[in-house]
């Protein structure tokens, strides 16, 4: 339950001990005298138990909703994901890399998967965004209310639901809202044609003499997408290649011993030469490309890499121009919610949300190439230009095999529209002396509508590929039966020779949807002062929730058939419930003794009764000790069951594709003795190398219904340290651990194939299982990547805040720096070699520094703000994999990397503020050959510097 009163300057104390930037509070009046001062009591994320000020159990850190808002930042995951505790795994750069995805912003703590991060509003869940899981999209969050964030990283789970492994992100909103709050802001890029724009409006105001209060708020955002041939940094195209200077050699055990000279190198203009849009093919041992008027002649190959697939400074195919740096995107955010007091023991809380966002992703067109059989050409069809039929009569050629590119065709677009619908009914109240309570229900629907458009009918494109002229001169697809059902003839000679009328013929736009519903109930009990012990009065909390998640995906009908060039995505549908019971107590142990000014137990419990798994229980333990008034120390331990979500549970096994695998067992990448000897165990030839090393090798991703829920022991220690000698500083200082046993995760294709046959116990392992080979060339064939229960992941650190806020020039000084060190962050794999693991921390996406420091200005009626992020230098490799290849690449690792932002606003007496920024003020350039589109690379900005400007006016 959530009082609005005002807290007494005598827990000031409590507010910056939780954190540097804490928890709001005003001071009472008072007179001079020494009279008590009144203490309210409130709750705070981490416990459900009311408490003075805010004291929290765990370690909490609190961003205000002002510091997320007023920025050019086009949502508030994308300035969050900033902060240290969280990986930018999903922000709208790199949302399009997977389909179904595009715009989402997820929040990821840990950088431990998004499952673990448990989001909610007010302290009460939220439906999912992501169809199968419990992700929460920031996009649905009312940002014209939002008051503050709410970080938690210790011993969640057993407070909010054992799905809190990692920790929980609370979205705290403004309470009875009264006047009008109106906000514009307009940025745009200095490069390129990315723009975006935000306009809030909020309006609330009491009635009922006060008893009620009624609140509306309506939102609308967009941005304009942008390519990577949008900037200059970006544009130009670059790929690896192995180097000639490496000489690399084997010992009489086929066991590579390196020269420590890079293995590949990463050059500009350099590509794979085996596909251009306008087509070509390969002939007497030359390749062919295609001039748009039809005639071929031989393609410039350049410089040769050893593969003889990739060329430098020659005609290849260019695929930065498929690569969109951001997503065209928009979002529609409707809020209303309403509080009536009927008592002092009743008040009655509703609310509702309509929210819709669109995201569009564009890809490549469809190709057809070695990875995907290129297309057979006739030496009848009606197409070929004079120059082709002698080539193919000089070679006595009846057909060629074409490679494609069909830029032509149209490049595949994915459109994205979710609405997602949110309504709250509850009441809270007091009775008795000391009780609390809350009871509410809620309900929460997620639907999305993908629209993939230029989608290639395989069939349809094979008939209008097929062409033949007939005795009347009239082009027509050979198969009769297709040209009666509209056959469109189509010539692939040269770019852009496919007509209109052809794309219309081979193309079809699918359409899936997906539908996530929620439904919760929860009733819980506080009371604050239940008895009293010899150290003073203990807290208690307890109450009940029932849950029930449900996700359906009806994927296109004739897409699902496998008929398209679009993934064969097949029809999924999952649900389960869960009953819960909970309870809670703080109890002082220790007060007014030398060296323990108080020293608090606090212990939670969670019990729960899933559909699918079963019991689990999850708890915690710790311990607050206020050592003087200035010291004060704190520990959690818990332990946690989570129990596997829809899309882990029940996902189908979809079709998908991975691009640029490096087969562990081709003669380049053998590089131990561990490799050799599991490669030839599998009847893998010593000289085996691959027959095309760019191409796609076909996937299969989806859930396991044999999943055990996995179990965390996670534990913090932490300090907090606040010198009555220096007025407003305060420090926080906090160790963290967790342990995931039984870790559900969805291994990577690379790395199941590389922990197939690095296993030193051999070929009897879980991952070997999941690759199928042809049994006569050894060629990958099918790579599985289904939800597994991996051994184990673990991950530590310290976590530190810094915050210092002090009047200096006439004007005030807020200053906080929030910052990370990443002690280890491991995956152990093989349940049977509990010592294999690998370590993460000072990879790229978990640098082993990070940090943020934000700086605020205030004069008068004039305001100004600095915030800069920074993230440690990190390696693209682990120290496992440099122990199995010393030098694989000149490109190593990214640099150290800051990036800052920086504001100024004036306030007028009348209401309006003006404001002025620049995001990435010193147009901080990407790490050397990366996008910012990736999972790990999500962090660095891909946009620019950028200017913005916002107008907003309250009253």
């Amino acid at each position: 339950m959530y009082l609005n009163s005002k807290v007494s300057n005598a827990v000031r104390y409590a507010l910056t001990a939780t954190t540097f930037f804490g928890f709001s509070a005003h001071s009472v009046a008072q007179d001079n005298t020494d009279q008590a001062v009144a203490v309210e009591k409130i709750q705070v994320t981490g416990s459900r138990i009311l408490r003075e000020g805010a004291i929290a159990p765990s370690p909490v850190t609190v961003i205000s909703g002002a510091d997320l808002v007023e920025t050019g930042a086009m949502n508030i995951g994308e300035v969050l994901n900033e902060l240290p505790s969280l990986a930018a795994t999903f922000s709208l750069g790199n949302s399009g890399r997977s389909i179904g995805t595009a715009g989402l912003s997820i929040l990821d703590l840990r950088g431990m998967g998004t499952s673990r991060t448990l989001v909610l509003v007010d302290g009460r869940r939220h439906v999912a965004s992501s169809a199968g899981s419990a992700s929460v999209d920031t996009n649905t969050i009312p940002t014209a209310w939002l008051d503050s964030v709410e970080i938690i990283t210790g011993g969640a789970s057993a407070v909010y639901g054992a799905d809190a492994v990692t920790g929980v992100v609370n979205f705290r909103l403004k309470k009875n809202i009264t006047g009008v709050d109106f906000s514009a802001t307009k940025g745009k890029g200095e490069e390129g044609p990315y723009k975006n724009d935000k306009v809030s409006l909020s309006f609330g105001q009491d009635f009922a003499d006060g008893r009620g209060n009624i609140a509306f708020a309506a939102e609308y955002a967009s941005q304009d997408g942008m390519n990577a041939n949008d900037r200059d940094q970006t544009r130009t195209p670059y790929m690896s290649v192995r180097n000639p200077a490496s000489k690399d050699a084997r010992d009489e055990n086929g066991v590579f011993v390196h020269d420590g000279i890079a293995d590949n190198i990463t050059l500009y203009n350099t590509g794979w030469l085996d596909n251009l849009p306008g087509g070509n093919t390969y002939v007497d041992g030359n390749w062919y490309a295609f001039d748009p008027d039809g005639s071929v002649r031989l393609q410039n190959v350049g410089q040769l890499d050893s593969t003889g697939y990739k060329c430098t400074d020659c005609e290849f195919l260019n695929l930065t121009r498929y690569v969109e740096l951001q997503p065209t995107f928009d979002r529609m955010n409707l809020n209303t919610k309403g509080t009536f007091e009927v008592s002092e023991a009743l008040n009655l809380f509703a609310e509702a949300k309509y929210v819709r966002t669109r995201g569009q992703s564009i890809g490549q067109p469809a190709f057809y190439d070695a990875t995907n059989a290129p297309v057979v050409i006739q030496r009848d069809n009606a197409f070929i230009h004079q120059s082709l039929a002698t080539l193919m009569d000089a070679n006595n050629l009846d057909s060629i095999e074409l490679n494609r590119f069909l830029e032509d065709a149209g490049r595949r677009t994915e459109d994205n529209t979710r609405s997602t619908k949110r309504f709250v009914l509850g009441a809270d109240g007091v009775f008795g002396d000391d009780w609390a309570y809350e009871a509410y229900g809620l309900f929460g629907e997620t639907r999305l509508k993908q629209w993939n458009r230029n989608n290639l009918v395989r069939d349809n494109f094979d008939k209008a590929t097929d062409a033949i002229r007939l005795s009347s001169g009239e082009i027509v697809c050979r198969d009769e039966a297709a040209r009666a059902k509209g056959c469109v003839p189509v010539s692939l000679f040269g770019d852009g020779s496919i007509s209109e009328e052809g794309r219309n013929w081979i193309n079809t736009t699918s359409f899936g949807h997906s539908t996530i519903r929620q439904t919760v109930f929860n009733a819980s009990v506080n009371n604050s002062a239940l008895f009293e012990l010899p150290a003073g009065f203990m807290g208690f909390s307890a109450g009940v929730e029932y849950r029930k998640e449900e996700s359906e995906t009806v994927p296109d009908a004739f897409a699902s058939t496998g008929a398209t060039f679009f993934n064969a995505f097949q029809y999924s549908k999952g649900d389960f419930n869960v009953k819960e019971v909970f309870a809670e107590i703080s109890a002082p142990l220790l007060t007014d003794l030398p060296f323990v000014d108080e020293l608090l137990f606090d212990a939670a419990v969670r019990y729960a009764d899933y559909s699918t798994i079963g019991s689990a229980t999850s708890w915690k333990a710790g311990l607050d000790w206020t050592i003087t008034s200035e010291l004060r120390m704190r520990a959690t331990y818990s332990e946690a069951l989570r129990a596997p979500n829809i899309e882990e549970l029940y996902g189908p096994q979809d079709q998908t594709f991975f691009r640029n695998i490096d087969d562990p067992c081709a003669l380049d990448n053998k590089q131990t003795a561990t490799r050799v000897a599991n490669c030839k165990a599998l009847g893998i030839a010593e000289d085996f190398v691959l027959n095309d090393p760019g191409a796609s090798v076909e996937g299969l991703t989806g859930g396991n219904p044999n999943l055990n829920a996995e179990e965390s022991q996670s534990y913090t220690v932490g300090l907090v340290y606040q010198p009555e000698f220096v007025q407003g500083l305060s420090l926080t200082l906090d160790y963290w651990s967790i342990e995931i046993d039984d870790a559900i995760d969805a291994v990577k294709a690379q790395d199941i194939l590389n922990k197939c046959v690095d296993s030193a116990s051999g070929l009897n392992n879980q991952f070997c299982s999941l690759i199928k080979r042809d049994p006569n060339t050894k060629q990958l064939d099918l790579i599985t990547t289904i939800y597994q229960n991996v051994a184990a992941q673990t991950a530590k650190g310290v976590d530190f805040e810094l915050g210092y806020d002090v009047d200096v020039f006439g004007g005030r000084l807020n200053s906080k720096l929030v910052g990370t060190y990443l002690e280890s962050r491991r995956t152990y794999s093989f349940q049977d070699a509990p010592g294999e693991f690998e370590e993460e921390a000072g990879t790229e996406g978990d640098a082993q520094w990070q940090a943020n420091l934000s700086l605020k200005y205030s004069l008068g009626e004039w305001s100004a703000s600095w915030r800069t992020l920074y993230v440690d230098a990190v390696s693209r490799y682990s120290e496992q994999d440099l122990a199995i290849n010393p030098d694989p690449s000149d490109n190593m690792g990214y640099g150290s990397y800051f990036l800052s932002n920086a504001q100024v606003a004036y306030q007028f007496d009348n209401g309006i503020k003006l404001a002025v920024g620049i995001d990435n003020l010193f147009d901080r350039n990407l790490p050397s050959f990366t996008r910012g589109t990736t999972e790990f690379t999500g962090l660095y900005n891909n946009i620019g510097r950028m200017y913005f400007t916002t107008a907003s006016y309250k009253f």
